[in-house]
């Protein structure tokens, strides 16, 4: 595990697009934090260093706001509102799955039991009147292409 501090928006920013080489090549990453932690932030900073130049819209009502990055399809889900990790299956969750898609998942606890494991785990956290990210690679992609966390 990684920790690192982000004492204002701008070092959000700057921690998504450091890590937006790696993650490129993940297909699961959850995303952690409590309500307002900065995962939004975060995932639209991220996007945008991947080379989107669009609108970048929270899922919160949608449940998966849909994208393509220099040819790869990106899925941003945001699973607040499931009630039922069940309502996955019912949604075609593992559609997306399998299909070469980057998934960035918001929520993931909502959808335990149905999801897959992830490839990076970031949970961001309040720390007094800025934020902590903690982030965990997952075992066989530690080292990839000699980034460490």
């Amino acid at each position: 595990m990684t920790t690192v501090g982000l004492p204002d928006e701008a070092a959000t920013i700057a921690l998504a697009e450091r890590l937006a080489p790696l993650i490129s090549r993940l297909d699961i990453v959850y995303l952690r934090g409590d309500l307002g932690a900065g995962k939004t932030t975060f995932t639209r900073a991220l996007l945008r260093a991947m080379g989107h130049e669009g609108r970048v819209k929270s899922p919160t009502y949608t449940l998966v706001e849909p994208y393509e990055i220099g040819g790869r399809e990106v899925f941003h889900f945001d699973l607040y509102r499931l009630a039922d990790p069940e309502e996955l299956a019912y949604l075609g969750f593992e559609d997306y799955l399998g299909s070469g898609a980057l998934c960035l998942i918001e929520w993931p606890a909502r959808g335990e039991g149905m999801l897959p494991p992830p490839d990076l785990e970031i949970a961001i956290f309040h720390e007094g009147s800025g934020r902590r990210a903690e982030l965990r690679l997952a075992g066989e992609h530690q080292g990839t292409a000699g980034f460490t966390l």
